[in-house]
């Protein structure tokens, strides 16, 4: 079918369709302007381009997107296909099962694992009739915030190839950013959808713990009580549409709630009336001066946009890494991995076996001393979420650092932990369980995004709908693509 997808949003050139939305890749079927197939044949020519310089895809699963969106065309001509993601390709981060395909989670140990079943969002999205294209990247077990591992290498930013991604949900930001289909499937359990989606200039929520089920699979199921699986977009409608298909109760994962459906994607969006509260460091925490300062001129558009800023003195723990996250994180993904043998982990990461070290020797009063300290956190938003809808914070302190490290050992010449160290704002969230989700706000003097992060009160994504959907009508990102080619 001959097509201009400049009609729909985009420059004319090879890729284009791949760029559209969600919402006008559905209208543009419906009206009969292309069809599924130019879709997916874009897709998997702009994967292929993009997998070849940032390498974003373990698995692809392009021949059976291709044969499904054959059907899906024949649906549409017939008049009789109304799913709501009917046509849209996706990408599924590779600790997510899809059946039939290798779930290789960054892990040499787990080298021929397949999984027999879909985890419930690959067969939801199936439901509704998205196209799953590929497996993107992560580290292994999603141990870190970015998307290396001994499996598939360094993942790496499509705005700068020579810098990071960001992770553990790299592969999926990447992809997104760079122009590879309107939709990806990551998890996040220290900041694995938010930290990527920033560094790589996109939209990504991460909710409230329990609305979207991890089962079955999520595997190896590490990081138990602090992962997420959630949506990663080009525009705030597709990533609340693509949450609605998501979500929802699932018995298999013991964490997931058995709530009343909601439309997100019918949220407005408007900053009026919402009351939000500001932390740019969180009382503690070094920032990145760039960052801080995209964040301040970010409040100021929300502000201008109708948002009522609230002064709410709001601090953490600045010894809250060590004391929390560590003996919780650290010693769930030491216990996920327990059934393997010592020599599993010879083709691991030097960082990765320290990990599963220091997991190994927290006892468990190590462990029940963080959750009772993990509880005082919660009542700390509890309390700031009696007076507002929301919070507001950098999502992290640093932008995109090089590409092939663990982290940023120094942010704005004060030293950090390289792991975890120069994102506190986005842990803190997964201890407590809460939705949030970034934004992009700005760029550094090198052109890398920066991004603001929007955390409500749990089952409260809506608020964070329409705020960022105010934010976006004020300050569009969409259209802005990574020079790539």
């Amino acid at each position: 079918m001959t097509v201009n997808p400049a009609n729909f949003g985009a420059a004319s050139a090879p890729g284009d369709l791949a760029r559209l939305s969600a919402a006008d890749m559905v209208a543009g079927y419906r009206a009969g302007r292309f069809d599924a197939v130019d879709v997916i044949d874009d897709t998997v020519s702009a994967l292929r381009r993009a997998d070849a310089v940032c390498d974003i895809v373990v698995t692809d699963l392009y021949d059976e997107a291709v044969s499904a969106a054959k059907v899906i065309a024949q649906r549409y001509r017939k008049g009789i296909e109304n799913r709501a993601l009917a046509g849209v390709p996706i990408t599924v981060k590779d600790l997510v099962f899809v059946a039939g395909k290798p779930a290789k989670a960054g892990a040499p140990s787990l080298a021929g694992f397949v999984p027999e079943v879909d985890a419930h969002v690959v067969r939801r999205l199936r439901a509704a009739g998205a196209l799953v294209t590929s497996k993107t990247t992560t580290c292994e077990s999603g141990y870190k915030l970015t998307a290396d591992s001994p499996v598939s290498g360094v993942t790496r930013n499509p705005w700068s190839p020579d810098r990071t991604s960001g992770g553990s949900s790299g592969g999926a930001a990447a992809g997104v950013a760079a122009g590879c289909g309107p939709l990806a499937i990551g998890t996040d359990g220290v900041g694995s959808i938010r930290v990527p989606a920033s560094f790589c200039g996109v939209f990504g929520l991460k909710p409230t713990f329990g609305l979207v089920s991890r089962a079955p699979g999520f595997f190896p199921p590490s990081w138990a009580s602090l992962a997420h699986t959630g949506p990663i977009a080009r525009t705030v409608a597709d990533a609340a549409r693509l949450l609605e298909t998501i979500a929802g109760y699932d018995v298999r994962d013991a964490a997931s709630l058995a709530l009343k459906p909601q439309e997100y994607s019918r949220t407005p969006a408007s900053a009026r009336g919402l009351r939000v509260a500001l932390s740019v460091d969180f009382g503690y925490a070094p920032v990145d001066r760039q960052v801080r300062a995209a964040f301040i001129a970010a409040v100021d558009i929300l502000a201008s946009a109708g948002a009522e800023l609230v002064e709410v003195p709001f601090a953490l723990d600045p010894h809250m890494l060590d004391k929390v996250l560590k003996p919780i994180a650290f010693t769930e993904q030491a216990a996920s991995v327990g059934d393997r043998a010592e020599d599993a982990f010879i083709d691991s990461d030097d960082e990765f076996r320290a990990v599963l070290r220091k997991g190994l020797s927290y006892s468990g009063a190590d462990y029940m001393a963080a959750t009772h300290l993990r509880t005082r956190l919660r009542s700390q938003f509890v309390e700031l979420f009696r007076t507002v809808d929301l919070l507001l914070t950098p999502t992290v302190a640093v932008t995109a650092f090089a590409a092939g490290t663990l982290g940023a050992s120094r942010v704005d010449g004060q030293p950090v932990d390289a792991h975890l160290g120069w994102s506190p704002f986005t842990w803190p969230v997964n201890l407590c369980g809460l939705p949030a989700a970034t934004i992009p706000c700005g760029r550094d003097a090198s052109g890398l995004p920066i991004g603001l992060q929007m955390i409500a009160p749990w089952m409260r994504e809506t608020s964070i709908i329409a705020l960022a959907g105010a934010f976006e009508q004020a300050q569009p990102w969409a259209q802005e693509w990574p020079p790539l080619n």
